[in-house]
């Protein structure tokens, strides 16, 4: 079957089951062209929540799709792979959670949006890297004690932003801790002329070679509003292919081509054609989880850059 088919297909069901497809900017350029909104995991389901639709075919990983759960549990949430996980969000659990807290009775707890529902439910706040100052300074500027879960850099980068120190989780995302330094200066070389653009999850040192520090969001909207012309992207792969859709007399440059997550690449056509046939693979969660991590998802909402 061509591909065509394929997504004449899927438009047919998407009618049929009254269905929205939700894509993240890191997945293949194929389902990117499908997407009914294309964006980062946050934005992605504050949008599904304001859309009348009965069901979400959410083109990511499995954290994103239980945050659109959590934000529209009366809604169908569907996954085309189960199977695409984040190396990130599963670097802590609830129990470990639990555990740090009993630690420090007095912390808050800080959660990045990278993580499992169940890690949200045991969070005081949620945090995108967009919003994370604006956390830290607004909502927990009267906290002495800040546990920071679970990236590692993303904390080093908010606690230098808000001169405060916090309990950290040492997780972090593999593709991002691996883009290098010398990758860095490799490209500026290549690209004197380029602008640099790299993700809060990067490690501090490539951070310090940086112009903008951004979120995958924050790209897209600097790569709109400024005038450079030549732009190095330090962020997964898969975000030029919006990058150069959306601006397309502008250079963009990935900074690292090893800067592929494998968990976003395992979603096709093929799945989603299948996940809106056969109506899987639905994304459950139990009431009290749902509950206890829109709390701490609409608490960040009003800091939402």
């Amino acid at each position: 079957m061509k591909d065509n088919k394929i997504v004449d297909k899927i438009r047919q069901l998407k009618k049929k089951r009254n269905a929205i497809i939700l894509v993240h900017n890191y997945q293949p350029s194929e389902v990117q062209d499908i997407a009914d909104f294309l964006g980062d995991s946050l934005g992605l389901s504050i949008q599904a929540s304001k859309v009348n639709a009965d069901v979400i075919v959410f083109c990511g990983v499995y954290f994103m799709a239980e945050t659109a759960k959590i934000l529209s549990p009366q809604k169908i949430v569907l996954i085309p792979d189960k199977n695409a996980g984040c190396p990130l969000a599963d670097t802590i659990t609830a129990q470990q959670l639990k555990e740090l807290k009993s630690q420090h009775p007095r912390a808050k707890v800080l959660c990045y949006v990278n993580t499992p529902a169940e890690v949200k439910a045991e969070a005081d706040y949620c945090c995108t890297s967009a919003n994370a100052v604006g956390v830290v300074n607004k909502a927990l500027k009267d906290e002495e004690e800040i546990i920071f879960v679970p990236d590692k850099y993303l904390a080093h980068y908010v606690s230098r932003k808000t001169n405060r120190n916090f309990i950290v989780w040492q997780g972090y995302c593999p593709v991002h801790a691996n883009i290098s330094v010398e990758e860095v200066k490799r490209q500026k070389l290549l690209h004197p002329s380029a602008v640099v653009l790299v993700h809060l999850e990067c490690s501090p040192d490539v951070i310090e070679l940086a112009d903008e520090v951004l979120s995958t969001e924050g790209m897209c909207k600097y790569a709109k509003k400024s005038k450079a012309k030549e732009i190095i992207v330090g962020t997964e792969v898969g975000i030029i292919y919006r990058l150069e859709k959306e601006n397309p007399y502008k250079k963009f440059y990935p900074l690292s081509e090893r800067a592929i997550c494998s968990n976003m690449k395992i979603i096709s056509l093929e799945k989603v054609l299948l996940s809106l046939e056969e109506m899987k693979e639905e994304v459950t969660l139990p009431k009290e989880i749902i509950l206890s991590a829109e709390e701490s998802i609409c608490r960040m909402l009003e800091f939402r850059d």
